[in-house]
């Protein structure tokens, strides 16, 4: 069984300072528009802009941090990337308790933070690369995806009772510090990590900041697979803010409820994550991306059926179970599939590049989906994004696809 499965001491304080920041960030869920609504007292145009805008100019950010990441040892960047998060997030509480709280600052700290995380991604998935043998690479995504949706699944609701009880900034301060401790649960791992070797007397050329995007397009299983996560990511998250104002506003569910209709099917992520393995065992990796990836899709549409009351709960959650326990078995097999056939001296830059993709488009889809229910309605832009998704599949890769360039093994350890 997955959780049974030994992957050592190293692994076990990178996985537990995953496990704090994962948390940190649930109970720190949605935290900045809600300090914009609260406080702020801001419109539906700026929080649109605070979910969309932020973390796409930190995208934007990250792109000249790539090659940079991938040039360096990888526990010191991981180290600075969760100070800068703390930095960023404790400037919040801070200019809160002075009355000097902005508009502007939440941008800035969004900006930074996903600017950060991208770093932070791309240096812990090489690091893990080099960690473990390439035999436990899926076990242990299996268990990074584990405990990121068991934290979406209690972090909010936790979040929103501390902030009912003790204020609208007690999630930064929660998130900030969980940053903190995961910089000294990466300072705990021992063992010296070779630095990364280049030949190029220059490593940080204009040309480097491309190399992920290369490797990805040139590619043709990471190429499917890429532009159909872009998708099929940017969907599905443009409908999270439609489907507020359709259950808050205009079907009048409780806070409560709105909260328990995505918090409770995250647990699925419990349930498809710890299956990865056997279903790979059993049926293959293609067949994981090709039906798993799929059914992924087909759900959404779902969402555009919703009604009042406890049927309309119950066909949310329904809903949003499906999709996450797919969701939660495709992802840690196709991070395997990235790290197998990404080369050692890539894995940084190709990961941002996948991060910032995945970020661009959410942002374009979620401004997009915004607009189209401004025109129309919530429900319309539902069924379009519905409808636009069940097409994705046929972006997935053939098995030809996914069979071609054998992948880089490594057994080498930091």
């Amino acid at each position: 069984m997955v959780g049974r499965r030994r992957l050592g001491r190293q692994f076990g304080w990178l996985w537990a300072s995953y496990a704090v920041s994962a948390y940190g960030s649930g109970l720190g869920f949605g935290a900045l528009p809600l300090i914009a609504v609260l406080v702020l007292h801001a419109g539906p145009a700026e929080v649109s802009a605070l979910s969309a805008v932020g973390p796409a100019v930190g995208a934007l950010i990250a792109v000249p941090l790539a090659p940079w990441v991938e040039f360096r040892r990888k526990r010191p960047v991981m180290i600075m990337m969760d100070l800068a998060r703390f930095a960023a997030m404790a400037t919040i509480p801070v200019a809160y308790a002075f009355g000097w709280l902005s508009f502007v600052q939440l941008l800035v700290v969004s900006a930074l933070v996903a600017a950060a995380k991208i770093a932070f991604n791309a240096a812990s998935g090489a690091y893990l690369k080099a960690l473990v043998w390439p035999d436990d690479l899926l076990v242990a995504n299996a268990r990074f995806e584990s405990t990121n949706w068991s934290s979406i699944a209690v972090g909010p609701p936790l979040g929103g009772a501390a902030i009912g009880l003790f204020g609208p900034v007690t999630t930064v301060v929660a998130d900030a510090l969980s940053y903190l401790l995961s910089a000294l649960g990466i300072t705990a791992i021992r063992g010296r990590e070779q630095a990364p070797r280049t030949t190029d007397k220059s490593p940080v050329r204009a040309g480097a900041l491309l190399d992920g995007w290369r490797h990805l397009m040139g590619h043709p299983g990471l190429r499917a697979l890429y532009l159909n996560n872009m998708l099929v990511g940017g969907l599905i998250m443009a409908t999270e803010p439609l489907l507020a104002v359709l259950l808050l506003r205009q079907l009048g569910f409780p806070p409560w409820q709105y909260g328990l209709a995505f918090a409770a099917p995250c647990l699925g992520g419990l349930i498809g994550s710890r299956l990865a393995r056997r279903v790979v065992a059993r049926f293959g990796r293609h067949w994981v991306f090709r039906t798993v990836g799929t059914l992924r899709a087909i759900w959404l549409i779902g969402l555009a059926f919703v009604r009042p009351g406890v049927v309309g709960l119950v066909t949310v959650m329904a809903v949003e179970l499906a999709i996450i326990i797919n969701m939660s078995l495709y992802s840690p097999v196709l991070a395997t599939y990235r790290l197998e056939h990404t080369p050692k001296h890539l894995v940084a830059r190709t990961l941002s590049a996948w991060s910032i993709g995945q970020q661009a488009s959410i942002a374009v889809l979620t401004a997009l989906a915004g607009l189209l229910a401004d025109v129309t309605s919530p429900r319309t832009a539902l069924t379009v994004a519905g409808l636009l998704i069940l097409t994705t599949p046929l972006l997935l890769p053939r098995p030809d696809q996914t069979s071609q360039h054998e992948p880089e093994l490594s057994r080498s350890h930091s």
